[in-house]
């Protein structure tokens, strides 16, 4: 993966997901048939340092690895950090592999000392039961 600061200047702190969501927009126009996974690096105050695309997959599957999220993170000095990704379908409601991950990322940021503010997985409003477009494990309570 290739680091980009996306946006430069004094942004708000990304501590909602409907910030986060704002703050990806775009981000999945190039690739919007295939899951694709993002991380922001944030500072101490939550506002980004950047994203980094860490992993482009298929229509419904994409690797993960704790190595390739803090490396992003770390090459931007990072104090937290938050995982999104979007689901092609529009359903935004997280598969069993996206909790696993989130564990998995979670636990690994534990030991690394880059906290996991959330995971935001970003779908369409039409097609998400609840009518949001997203799903944030921290709003869901899947993040500790």
């Amino acid at each position: 993966p290739q680091y980009h600061l996306v946006r430069l200047g004094n942004e708000e702190p990304l501590d909602r997901p409907e910030q986060i969501v704002r703050y990806m927009d775009g981000a999945f126009a190039a690739e919007p048939t295939v899951e694709s996974v993002w991380v922001i690096a944030l500072n101490t105050k939550f506002r980004p340092l950047g994203r980094v695309k860490i992993s482009s997959g298929t229509l419904n599957s994409c690797l993960v690895h704790p190595r390739e999220v803090f490396r992003a993170a770390i090459m931007a000095s990072a104090c937290s950090i938050v995982l999104v990704h979007n689901h092609p379908s529009g359903d935004p409601a997280p598969s069993p592999a996206d909790v696993a991950v989130t564990r998995k990322i979670r636990e690994a940021g534990q030991v690394m000392q880059v906290e996991l503010i959330d995971h935001v997985i970003i779908g369409c409003p039409t097609d998400d039961p609840l009518g949001l477009g997203f799903y944030s494990f921290r709003s869901g309570g899947l993040l500790g």
